[in-house]
C-alpha cells in the first residue's frame, strides 16, 4: 500500500465509551489543562492528520462546541473502539484513518510519522499499530478504508478486541520505547496521576 500523506489522513479522537471506571461521566468531557481531555486530544492531533471528527455517543451538544464532525457508533450498546473505526471508515472522506482515544493525553507528537513508517516497511500491511515493552496499544491506530468490510463481519459476530482484530488483519507493529505516553485515564486516580505528569 502507498504511505499516505498527512493531508490524507482523517484523525479520529475516540469519545465513545461509557466511562464506566469514571463513574459513568462522560469522560472526554472532564477537565484537563483548562479545557477538556476531548479540546486537548484534538489540539495534539491535528498537525498530524489532515480532516478531523468526534467519536461520541452522548452529549452531542457539549461536543458540537468543538467544532468537528461528529460520527457516532452505529449501534447502541457501545461496544467499544472498533465501532468507532466503523463509523469513520464508512462516514471518511480519506484513504486512511488515524485514531486515538480521548484519555491518553501524553500520546506521541510523532504518532503519525512513526505509523505511516510501519505501514511504508510493511509494504501490504492496511494498518499499523503502536506497541511498547507493555504490549500493543491498538487503538493507537492507522487503519485503511478498505479494511471497512472486515470489520463489519468482525462487530456483526460480536467480536470486541481491538488487538485481535488488528493482528488477524496482519496489522504492521510499530514500537515506542515511551510507554507512559500511552498511559491512559480509566479512573479519577489514574486522571490526578496523568495531570502531575503533564508533558
Amino acid at each position: 500500500m502507498t504511505p499516505p500523506r498527512r493531508e490524507a489522513i482523517t484523525g479520529l479522537v475516540l469519545c465513545g465509551g461509557r466511562g464506566s471506571r469514571m463513574g459513568g461521566v462522560e469522560k472526554a468531557l472532564l477537565p484537563w489543562a483548562g479545557s477538556s481531555l476531548a479540546a486537548h486530544a484534538v489540539a495534539r492531533l491535528a498537525p498530524q492528520v489532515g480532516p478531523m471528527a468526534l467519536n461520541a455517543n452522548r452529549d452531542a451538544l457539549r461536543y458540537a462546541a468543538l467544532g468537528l464532525p461528529i460520527w457516532p457508533d452505529e449501534t447502541e450498546d457501545l461496544p467499544g473502539p472498533l465501532a468507532g473505526w466503523q463509523a469513520a471508515l464508512r462516514l471518511m472522506s480519506t484513504e486512511w484513518l488515524l485514531t486515538v482515544p480521548c484519555d491518553a493525553p501524553h500520546f506521541p507528537l510523532d504518532l503519525a510519522q512513526r505509523l505511516m513508517a510501519g505501514v511504508q516497511a510493511a509494504a501490504t500491511a492496511p494498518l499499523a499499530i503502536a506497541a511498547t515493552a507493555d504490549g500493543p496499544q491498538p487503538v493507537f491506530a492507522l487503519l485503511h478504508r478498505s479494511l471497512a468490510p472486515a470489520l463489519a463481519v468482525a462487530l456483526a459476530r460480536g467480536d470486541r478486541g481491538v488487538a485481535r482484530f488488528a493482528l488477524a488483519q496482519g496489522a504492521a507493529t510499530v514500537h515506542f520505547d515511551d510507554a507512559e505516553a500511552f498511559a491512559d485515564a480509566d479512573t479519577p486516580d489514574d486522571l490526578a496521576r496523568l495531570s502531575r505528569s503533564a508533558r
